[in-house]
């Protein structure tokens, strides 16, 4: 390592899944990603609306919770899909990276989950994993499927408002949390079976060049999952399988280790409360939500156009 260990923090658990949702169970996902184990739930894709109110996934069977700001959770979609990356858009809409359909449309008054877009022309997806709103409304997203080290043929794809779909880089090991900044000069993807961030530069051309790490992950069970920006322009990153989220500063620089109390299974995060300081977790092993208080405030979201 490059540098000293950087100040660690431990976080709290906000809430938990209630035991009303918890029926553990086999499924297709859990046989490919668990090693089959029955579980009640895998949360992801943590994202706050405009109200305050917490939206995630859980993966395995298919559902959308809703969690108010005092800890209150309601079902407010259940579907036959795997939904993990989740965003809301300037417009109000609520879009979901689903492994199995693509890019789906949450109505959260419905409860409906229907098709935004399923295919790349005529090519299915590999297995759509999480998503990005830059501010000139352009939506990127990343495209794992079971990609690895051992096939690093993942994709990272750029939908623009017009309906033009790029596909960016097709040479990722399992891309996973992506973000952009403020000025839209740079993307960022967590490549999980890599154990790294990779800066994808965002030139005026269109083409791109010049990919390469911005952090470099220890390794362990998992790698880095969900990624997010603050203020400051430093990187929040979820390290699954490490139970920690690490804030590295512009130039990567460690500064900041947060701490699960609960399980492992570090997966995303998202930034809330009145003053967009606290860091909101999910934590899926044991279908936690975690808060801790940062620096910075998150980077502001529904700034798009």
């Amino acid at each position: 390592m490059f540098f000293a260990p950087p100040p660690a923090v431990t976080a709290e658990i906000f809430t938990r899944l209630p035991d009303r949702y918890r029926t553990p169970k086999p499924s297709a996902w859990a046989n490919a990603n668990r090693g089959g184990e029955a579980i009640d739930s895998f949360l992801e894709g943590p994202v706050f609306d405009r109200q305050g109110r917490l939206y995630v996934t859980d993966i395995p069977h298919g559902r959308i919770f809703r969690i108010t700001p005092d800890g209150s959770w309601d079902l407010v979609a259940e579907y036959d899909g795997w939904p993990n990356g989740l965003k809301i858009h300037r417009d109000g809409r609520i879009f979901i990276t689903c492994y199995k359909h693509g890019i789906m449309l949450l109505d959260p008054d419905e409860g409906t989950v229907t098709p935004f877009l399923e295919t790349a022309g005529s090519e299915g997806f590999r297995g759509v994993n999480d998503l990005t709103f830059a501010g000139n409304g352009d939506l990127y997203f990343t495209d794992q499927g079971q990609t690895g080290l051992q096939d690093p043929t993942g994709r990272v794809y750029r939908l623009r408002p017009s309906g033009e779909l790029t596909c960016l880089i097709d040479t990722v090991p399992s891309p996973n949390g992506i973000v952009v900044d403020t000025a839209t000069k740079n993307l960022f993807v967590a490549v999980t079976r890599a154990q790294q961030i990779w800066r994808i530069p965002l030139g005026t051309s269109g083409l791109v060049s010049k990919v390469g790490v911005f952090a470099q992950l220890h390794g362990g069970m998992g790698g880095p999952d969900g990624i997010a920006l603050d203020e400051e322009g430093c990187l929040i990153v979820a390290h699954t399988g490490f139970g920690s989220i690490w804030r590295l500063s512009p130039v990567a620089e460690p500064l900041l280790r947060v701490k699960s109390p609960a399980g492992l299974s570090t997966t995303n995060v998202a930034y809330g409360g009145p003053d967009r300081r606290t860091l909101f977790i999910t934590e899926s092993a044991t279908g936690s939500i975690l808060t801790v208080p940062m620096p910075a405030p998150g980077q502001a979201l529904f700034s798009h156009a």
